[in-house]
């Protein structure tokens, strides 16, 4: 990693941002938009707030809140303007990103998905939530693995979400794929201590 958290970064090092944000309501196209514009401020404020990160880490819901709704006016696609946005703020301010997004099924229901964008604007990984918070989550249970990829530095970088996390495979094997692979896991919701305040998502990071 690196020293002063961050502020004095060594040549091999990789400074990570993780994010916590107020969890949005998102029940229209309209608000879909609103929160994507959110997000893109966001990232371009943390590359402002510490130019030497090289990932930023965004949590799982923090485009489409909380609210669980399948209505597919909403999801996302990979080739949908959300995932373009996401990919310019990357290219925009040359970091790395780690998305959350409720993908689009045909065939069932939504997919719980996350990307990795490279500060190219490049979908450096692909993955979809293996194991829903049943029967909390609606999501349709994720078909494409657990990728290993290259990331900023030369990490190698694996991701899984929330749940996920409650398996101990979903951690063990991209590290006998990818050795000291990083695993950036999207986190449980926490309510405030503060009187009315509203959850937030918080966002972890692991390193094996």
């Amino acid at each position: 990693m690196s020293g002063l958290g961050g502020l004095n970064k060594s040549p091999s090092g990789v400074v990570i941002g993780l994010v916590q944000l107020q969890l949005p309501v998102v029940a229209t196209p309209a608000d879909l938009a609103r929160q994507t514009q959110t997000i893109v401020a966001m990232v371009g404020k943390a590359k402002r707030g510490m130019p030497t990160m090289d990932l930023v880490v965004l949590p799982e819901y923090a485009l489409h809140g909380l609210s669980m709704d399948t209505n597919p006016q909403i999801m996302c696609s990979l080739d949908g303007p959300e995932v373009s946005a996401f990919r310019q703020a990357c290219r925009d301010n040359d970091i790395w990103g780690c998305f959350s997004l409720m993908e689009l099924n045909p065939a069932g229901n939504p997919y719980n998905s996350g990307i990795l964008v490279s500060n190219k604007g490049e979908i450096a990984l692909y993955y979809r939530k293996l194991h829903p918070w049943v029967p909390v989550e609606p999501w349709e249970p994720g078909d494409l693995g657990i990728p290993v990829v290259t990331g900023p530095k030369g990490a190698k970088i694996a991701l899984i979400i929330c749940h996920d996390g409650m398996f101990p495979e979903m951690a063990r094997e991209p590290p006998t794929r990818a050795p000291r692979s990083c695993c950036a896991l999207r986190a449980t919701p926490r309510q405030s201590a503060s009187p009315g305040a509203l959850p937030t998502r918080r966002t972890r990071s692991a390193t094996s």
